[in-house]
């Protein structure tokens, strides 16, 4: 009988912390993750990252702002900002900045600490003043970043035991699931992302009290 390898098995898991990259650091304002400030289609120049796409391609936003909606704000034993932290983090350790930026800005808007607590996280997981259920959930969604496999036992009885539940498990690994897809939506046809902080802040002012699809909002 032959055993089967897992991926952690295979090569040990690298930290999120060592992946998360300083996004940004050599963009100027409105250039994509090349540094370009061409897309790789036509895209409205004064539109940005899932925005632009939305206009490209309008039959996409409904479906995909209605599965955000549910997953970030329909009915949910964590809070939206938990959610939205769960989004931020896996776009971080995708390296995309638009939808980091996004996200990171809507958890902000909606968690007590702001963005000090997401900066924290993004620097240091462990450290990070979040519930140990909340550290739980965003190692599994870590390992979803690195591959659906990569999710094993040890994770989710990890989870539980600091009582998450499996709705919670569950819905953790399809937010991180839908923003692998939402951060290769937005950086495989590299739209652009700005870096003023007051867009993203708007952004988010937006989503607080209208919702995904209350709002044309990025997602």
């Amino acid at each position: 009988m032959t055993t089967a390898i897992s991926p952690r098995d295979a090569a040990e898991r690298t930290e999120p912390s060592v992946r998360f990259a300083k996004i940004a650091a050599d963009y100027t304002n409105g250039s994509n993750h090349r540094g370009s400030t061409k897309p790789h289609i036509t895209l409205n120049p004064d539109a940005f990252g899932i925005l632009s796409l939305f206009e490209f391609r309008p039959e996409t936003e409904g479906p995909l702002n209605a599965l955000a909606e549910v997953l970030l704000r329909g009915e949910s034993t964590l809070t939206p900002g938990e959610r939205e932290l769960i989004a931020a983090y896996v776009s971080g350790l995708n390296e995309c900045r638009f939808c980091f930026s996004c996200h990171a800005a809507f958890a902000a808007a909606q968690l007590p600490e702001g963005m000090a607590l997401i900066e924290q996280v993004r620097a240091d997981l462990e450290r990070a003043p979040v519930s140990t259920k909340m550290k739980a959930l965003l190692k599994i969604a870590a390992a979803v970043q690195e591959g659906g496999r990569n999710v094993d036992e040890n994770d989710v009885t990890a989870a539980r035991e600091v009582g998450a539940t499996d709705l919670e498990i569950h819905d953790t690994v399809l937010i991180a699931a839908a923003f692998c897809m939402f951060n290769r939506y937005v950086d495989g046809l590299a739209t652009l992302a700005p870096d003023d902080r007051s867009f993203y802040a708007r952004q988010a002012e937006v989503i607080v009290s209208a919702g995904y699809r209350g709002s044309p909002a990025e997602t």
